[in-house]
């Protein structure tokens, strides 16, 4: 997701609202070609729910149905929709599918919160805690948030858990010298995720795949968004480089999750079913 996106909703106002209510496809750029090895176990596709978030407004537990009903494997949530953690996860097993990742607002990570978010997502069955957004001025605050989800990391590893960040447009500017990105991501341990997103990647100006090669082994959980062709098209339809990003996650990326987001349609549970059709054309699913 984007916070800049110009959407009705920004993506940290959604996150805050929802917590608080407590294959005719013709797949394009050579992308066809790019398989799994046979007899490779593949990676399971997710759905990161801000893609539905009006359809989750009206009818939660209909959507959320209706992602199992397509294929997908897991969601990663962005909000509750007032939702208890048990509730949630009885809506889970009952479509047969799990929680892939929560979009857990930083604040939700400072001290006095951290327990009760740990217990969160112990119950809904999560296992990785993905901060979405934050902000910092300098360098050395920038080193200082680096330094925090290194305890967090500690903290929550006894529980199996992992912690991470998602990546933005912002997140590509240079601070004294260096990208946002690669300050946090040099001075963060290896446990902590790097849940890079390939159009925010992009959207700021750097190569998805060239920032991906630079973190072997860190990206448990990527956002696979098409980027750059419009805002109905799909996985293939667009500019990313698909080949590249498949290749790094299927051989050292250490990737145990793709998680689908599209933002941008008019449809967009449709343009679910649309990206799944790609997804399979490619071998993925």
């Amino acid at each position: 997701m984007k916070t800049n996106h110009s959407t009705n909703v920004s993506r940290r106002e959604f996150l805050q609202q929802a917590a608080t209510g407590a294959a005719g496809l013709a797949i394009g750029l050579g992308v066809t070609g790019f398989q799994n090895a046979p007899g490779k176990a593949k990676i399971p596709v997710g759905v990161e729910l801000y893609s539905v978030r009006e359809e989750c407004k009206v009818d939660f537990p209909g959507t959320l149905a209706a992602v199992a009903k397509i294929g997908f494997k897991g969601v990663e949530f962005a909000g509750y929709w007032g939702r208890s953690a048990k509730e949630l996860r009885k809506m889970l097993d009952d479509n047969g599918i799990v929680a892939c990742g929560t979009h857990t607002p930083y604040e939700t990570f400072l001290p006095e919160k951290i327990d009760a978010t740990i217990e969160f997502n112990q119950i809904i069955g999560n296992k990785f805690l993905i901060c979405p957004s934050m902000s910092a001025r300098t360098r050395n605050d920038w080193i200082a948030k680096a330094e925090m989800f290194n305890g967090i990391a500690d903290k929550l590893k006894p529980h199996g858990m992992w912690t991470g960040y998602h990546s933005h447009a912002q997140d590509y500017h240079k601070v004294e010298g260096e990208t946002i990105w690669d300050i946090f991501f040099t001075h963060t341990k290896p446990e902590v995720i790097m849940q890079l997103d390939t159009a925010n990647t992009a959207e700021g100006g750097a190569d998805p795949v060239a920032v991906l090669n630079k973190y072997p082994g860190r990206v448990r959980s990527i956002h696979i968004k098409p980027f750059g062709t419009g805002p109905e098209a799909v996985i293939g339809e667009d500019k990313i480089d698909w080949p590249g990003v498949f290749g790094f996650c299927e051989s050292v990326g250490g990737t145990k999750w793709y998680v689908v987001e599209h933002e941008t349609s008019s449809k967009p549970v449709e343009t679910l079913k649309r990206t799944y059709a790609a997804l399979k054309q490619l071998g993925k699913v």
